[in-house]
């Protein structure tokens, strides 16, 4: 009888996920929730605070003023997405992700020293610096270290975590009730989240993707690579994709709070709060369904989708006759899920786009030179409050820009069924 030798057979792949994964997740989770805080946070203190700066009898320069501030953060998330952007790609994601969150969370905390409305724009500028550039980061961070499969829950986390985020300013503002004498103190809960930097630097590792590739190509220009073909297409096109996303939330939806503060004439000083709580619980849920219950159709048909959806409850909300009531919470339930659910899809789409070399440069320039667009955008939407006499005539005409997002669907780049770009 003879003995045979037999070659062991390969291990299977593992399917646990690493540590350093759920770190990542973690910190980047923390870090858009805390983001979400910063972006609800005006809209519910805007109103009585710009009352409280304006002094009686000046309430027609509240809306010219939140266009301006609305204009002011907007600009400076993009600003701040491009440069700390380029900056995750130069010296690493963690790194520049500490960075931009430590930037948002002092200047936000300096809201509180506010002693007129254009104080509350220079610090909401600045503040948005580090916002714009944190979201970049921690997509590209995320997206890099978890496997390609796990991405559309991915998209869903992130998106999720800024509406929660939005939703815990609507909690604290109930509790403690926002008015023109008592706004200055959300400003400097909004100054928390500097402690997250010492974790992010401490515990969280680096994308092994961007130091395999850190040292490739040292005098490339990450701007002009994503800025020149062949990714010059990709870039545009995601510009003004997102650029349609943020004009519809930054130029009619963000305001629905002050709306509500009108509409009940100040007789429910809870009513922006309460807005706050409905719309950004609602936009957690789209953002979870939205790329989950999308990924199974084509990149584009998804953005079309979405567009429609969008366009449809924005004709019901701001179209017919308001009055506050649960008929008007459900219509704010309905166009907040929709309108969130492209933060959940921009986050499964954009890193698709690029290679990781310049990830977070693209993803950056896309998501936040749309925010430029929007900006403008939120100019027009104040003096749109003055001239036609309300915010629904206004976010009745704002809205109407879901139709160029219903035509940008059929010029998109395809990337389903594709891995991320080396």
């Amino acid at each position: 009888m003879t003995s045979q030798t037999l070659a062991p057979s390969p291990a299977p792949p593992s399917t646990t996920l690493s540590k350093a994964a759920w770190l990542t997740l973690m910190a980047a989770f923390l870090g858009w929730l805390l983001d979400g805080f910063e972006l609800g946070l005006f809209p519910v203190v805007a109103r009585p605070a710009l009352q409280n700066l304006l002094g009686p009898g000046l309430e027609g320069g509240v809306g010219v003023w939140m266009g301006r501030i609305t204009a002011a953060f907007l600009v400076g998330a993009a600003l701040g997405g491009i440069a700390f952007g380029w900056l995750g790609d130069k010296i690493g994601r963690v790194k520049a992700m500490a960075w931009s969150i430590l930037c948002y969370s002092i200047f936000s905390g300096a809201g509180y020293f506010a002693e007129a409305p254009w104080h509350l724009a220079l610090f909401r500028f600045i503040a948005a610096l580090g916002m714009g550039g944190e979201w970049a980061l921690g997509v590209a961070l995320v997206m890099e270290t978890w496997p390609d499969k796990h991405r559309p829950w991915l998209a869903a986390a992130i998106g999720a975590a800024s509406n929660l985020g939005m939703a815990l300013v609507g909690v604290v503002a109930r509790i403690f009730v926002v008015t023109p004498d008592s706004w200055r103190w959300l400003f400097l809960v909004g100054a928390a989240p500097a402690v997250l930097t010492l974790i992010i630097r401490i515990w969280v590792p680096e994308s092994e993707k961007w130091k395999a590739t850190a040292t490739d190509e040292p005098s490339e220009s990450k701007v002009l690579t994503v800025l020149s073909p062949p990714l010059l297409k990709s870039t545009l096109i995601g510009v003004l994709l997102s650029a349609v996303a943020l004009i519809g939330s930054w130029g009619s939806v963000q305001w629905i709070p002050s709306w509500a503060d009108q509409l009940t004439g100040g007789t429910r000083p809870d009513a922006k709060a309460t807005v706050q709580i409905v719309s950004s619980l609602a936009a957690a849920l789209g953002a979870i369904l939205g790329p989950v219950f999308l990924a199974q159709f084509s990149r584009r048909l998804a953005y079309g989708i979405l567009s429609t959806l969008a366009l449809t409850f924005s004709v019901w909300l701001f179209r017919f006759p308001a009055e506050w009531g649960t008929l008007f919470l459900v219509k704010i339930g309905l166009i907040a899920a929709t309108t969130a659910s492209f933060y959940g899809f921009f986050p499964l789409y954009f890193p698709e786009l690029f290679p990781t070399r310049v990830r977070a440069t693209g993803q950056g320039i896309c998501y936040n030179s749309g925010r430029i667009i929007a900006a403008f955008g939120a100019l027009g939407s104040g003096q749109l409050v003055a001239q036609l006499g309300g915010y629904s005539q206004m976010g009745a005409v704002v809205t109407l820009v879901y139709v160029l997002g219903m035509a940008l669907a059929f010029i998109a780049p395809e990337t389903k069924g594709r891995p991320l770009p080396d």
